[in-house]
């Protein structure tokens, strides 16, 4: 855990100021195209160089600004990222793989300045104030409802939740007379209160997120000059490595640059992949609307009542002539929601992968991360690194087992920042990227895919929920 904080902590800005003038002004940087030429052939790269100013029209002298970059064909519905090299010194290449045949424009957004990515990722490791968690205690047949999270100040005595193997730990303030085993549900809001001053807020209105960089080179041609450059030969397969950009979107469907699938276009395709499968979907609401997209898609596959209440219970659909079953189960703390769910199930994923016996026929897909943008950094890599060891026990007793790792997705622009924003994200996306690359896991690069399509909705629509699964079907079928 070390050695990734300290490899973020470098690649994190340190800045302060004192003047929002002296900040990176999108509007007032340059974004310009080398060599360019009066047309391009498919598997070209297009570079474009950014010199980055501050409101005040000076030279930026230093880097770490979060930009996102994408070409783009409206028409085509297409999209790919950019990948960007911060020369640390206000001067950026962007760099992008010309996928397909037309014209193509290049958009690079000023999500933060380097100014407001330092004040996030300092304010990120202050505490864990910004959520707070209410538990929901039985005291025979009234409730009782007590304070609980992942540090609590007080001289009360409190109820440890304590996984000892794995040092995952969550408290509530112990209600008098109630015994810790009669905690039952939970819910969380967010606590008025930041960690940024005022000066660093106002980084982050809406009008200052997002914001394009001009440029003046306009639409770019690109022929195929009869290429295969991006076409890939091999089949995905779990252990490939993902590289970024890892695809493109070309008329809505997702095109993976490293691996070569056969799309499961009719009902009786993906029929043929499921079955005798059992899939396992454990983690957020983002691999929950998978489950949901799975149930809509094949009617064949009904949901099992499991006598939960509300979106957070666990979810269970059977195909019985096919023999398929595929089941969603949230993560442990924390999870952010004003609703009540219950803590009666309650597990860290770690341990669920544990209990999974694995086969050729057995898939489990995780995916982590948004739930865990409010907090300290080391929740996020303690849970990641405990479900890291959890999945090499269980490819050494089921080598056979399909683990798929799913990335976050982009969210929206609008969203609390401090909180929830994309940057906490990123964060998270890199050092995920670095804790799994080792394993033979496949990984579903859904960052990048979010980037690819423009979906900033941490839900995305059913055509880019429809491209993931397809990429899941490519590592199992």
């Amino acid at each position: 855990m070390e050695d990734i904080l300290t490899k973020l902590d470098q690649q994190m800005p340190s800045i302060t100021f004192r003047d929002v003038k002296t900040t990176t002004s999108a509007k007032n940087s340059k974004a310009t195209l080398l060599s360019h030429k009066d047309s391009y052939c498919v598997g070209d790269h297009l570079i474009v160089r950014l010199d980055l100013y501050d409101h005040l029209g000076k030279r930026k002298r230093y880097g770490g600004d979060f930009l996102r970059a994408r070409v783009y064909s409206p028409g085509l519905k297409a999209g790919a990222s950019g990948q960007v090299e911060d020369y640390k010194n206000g001067t950026y290449l962007v760099n992008f793989t010309l996928f397909w045949e037309g014209d193509v424009r290049v958009s690079i957004l000023l999500i933060h300045p380097s100014e407001g990515v330092s004040a996030m990722w300092a304010a990120r490791k202050k505490g864990y104030e910004k959520i707070a968690f209410t538990g929901k205690f039985l005291n025979g047949t009234s409730e009782v409802f007590t304070e609980c999270g992942f540090n609590i100040t007080t001289k009360e005595e409190l109820c440890e939740y304590l996984d000892e193997r794995d040092q995952e730990a969550f408290y509530c303030v112990k209600p008098k007379h109630v015994p810790c085993d009669a905690f039952i549900h939970l819910k969380s809001n967010n606590r008025p209160m930041s960690y940024l001053t005022p000066l660093e807020k106002s980084l982050f209105n809406r009008s200052n997120i997002g914001v394009e960089i001009p440029q003046t080179f306009g639409n770019i041609r690109v022929l195929s000059c009869n290429s295969t450059k991006t076409t890939p030969r091999e089949k995905c397969a779990v252990g490939t490595s993902s590289p970024v950009p890892s695809g493109f979107v070309w008329q809505a469907q997702w095109r993976p640059a490293f691996c070569a699938t056969s799309r499961l276009s009719t009902l009786d395709q993906i029929n043929a992949c499921l079955k005798g499968k059992l899939i396992y979907f454990m983690g957020d609401s983002t691999v929950r609307q998978w489950m949901e997209y799975l149930t809509r898609r094949v009617s064949t596959l009904k949901f099992f009542d499991l006598h939960g209440i509300g979106k957070l219970q666990n979810l269970l659909a059977v195909d019985m002539a096919r023999n398929v079953q595929i089941q969603w189960k949230k993560h442990g703390h924390p999870i952010i929601t004003a609703y009540d769910y219950t803590a009666k199930d309650h597990s860290y994923v770690a341990r669920d992968i544990d209990k999974v016996a694995g086969d050729r026929d057995t898939a489990v897909v995780i995916s982590l991360g948004q739930h865990f943008r409010p907090f300290p950094m080391e929740l996020f890599l303690r849970r990641m690194l405990n479900v890291r060891a959890a999945v090499q026990r269980l490819l050494l007793r089921s080598p056979d087992t399909k683990v798929i790792i799913k990335a976050e997705n982009i969210r929206e622009m609008y969203i609390d920042p401090e909180r929830f924003g994309d940057i906490h994200g990123y964060t998270q996306y890199l050092a995920l990227r670095g804790i799994f690359q080792h394993l033979n896991v496949g990984f579903i690069d859904t960052w990048d895919m979010s980037i690819a399509c423009a979906v900033n909705n941490v839900h995305p629509p059913e055509e880019v929920v429809g491209n993931q699964i397809d990429m899941f079907f490519a590592y199992i079928c």
